[in-house]
C-alpha cells in the first residue's frame, strides 16, 4: 500500500509539473506560440489548452476533487498527449519534439493505474 502511494504521488507529481509548466509556457513563451503556429493550430487553442492543463493539474493534486473529475482529467490528458504526438509527427518534427508527449503519456498511465490502486485500497 505504501509503495503504491509513493509511486502514485511521484508519477502524479511529474505529470502535474509537466502540465503546469506547459500551461504556464502557453501564456508566456513566444516560442510556444510559434510552435502552435508551426503545427497549424489557431492561437485561441493555445489559450484553451493552457487553461485546461493548469486546471487539470490542480484537479489531480487537490485531494477533495471528486473521483469522476479526476477520471475526466486523466482522459483529457491522454487525448492531449496522444494528439501532441500525432501533431508533431504529422508535420515532420524531429524526434526531440515527438518523444516527450509519449514519455509524459507513459507517466500519466502509471499515475492513473496507481490512482486506482490507492483508491481501491481505501474502499476495501
Amino acid at each position: 500500500m505504501k509503495k503504491d502511494k509513493i509511486i502514485y504521488w511521484i508519477s502524479t507529481g511529474i505529470l502535474c509539473l509537466s502540465m503546469l509548466g506547459a500551461g504556464y509556457a502557453y501564456f508566456t513563451s513566444p516560442e510556444v506560440s510559434k510552435g502552435f503556429e508551426h503545427l497549424g493550430f489557431p492561437d485561441y487553442f493555445r489559450i484553451e489548452l493552457g487553461i485546461a492543463k493548469i486546471l487539470g493539474a490542480l484537479a489531480l493534486l487537490i485531494p477533495m476533487v471528486p473521483a469522476r473529475v479526476k477520471e475526466w482529467t486523466y482522459a483529457g490528458f491522454f487525448i492531449t498527449l496522444i494528439s501532441a504526438f500525432i501533431a508533431h509527427y504529422s508535420v515532420g518534427d524531429e524526434i526531440g519534439e515527438i518523444v516527450p508527449p509519449i514519455v509524459i503519456l507513459a507517466i500519466s498511465i502509471i499515475s492513473y493505474i496507481f490512482y486506482h490502486k490507492t483508491n481501491d485500497a481505501k474502499t476495501t
